[in-house]
């Protein structure tokens, strides 16, 4: 396994996930932001953050298979969340209907 993940001492301890992962792996993948698009660039899930997430998962899943990975090889993810207003344009993504959009490093052997 490329990556070692851990909760060191004298920071908090999250349940739900690790504070440093050490990457030993001799391939970094970059992928770009993942959204709730098909293949064929269709919208997933209009207002409906569960369904935008899902989508946004299988297609980092998608892209990591394309290259020999899996989550496993995940060093970093990074998962953003907006509730599109104008008002709030500043934090918004690419489009008005996108609810989330997921970013991961992996590292492989």
């Amino acid at each position: 396994m490329p990556i070692e993940l851990l909760n060191p001492d004298g920071i908090p301890k999250p349940d739900v996930y690790r504070q440093v992962a050490v990457a030993t792996g001799t391939r970094t993948v970059y992928l770009a932001g993942q959204e709730a698009r098909t293949a064929e660039g269709q919208p997933v899930g209009a207002d409906d953050l569960a369904a935008q997430i899902e989508q946004a998962y299988l297609n980092v899943a998608t892209a990591l298979s394309a290259v020999g990975g899996s989550f496993a090889d995940i060093a970093k993810i990074t998962l953003y969340v907006v509730d599109w207003k104008p008002e709030k344009m500043a934090a918004a993504l690419g489009e008005p209907d996108l609810l989330v959009e997921v970013d991961a490093t992996a590292v492989l052997p």
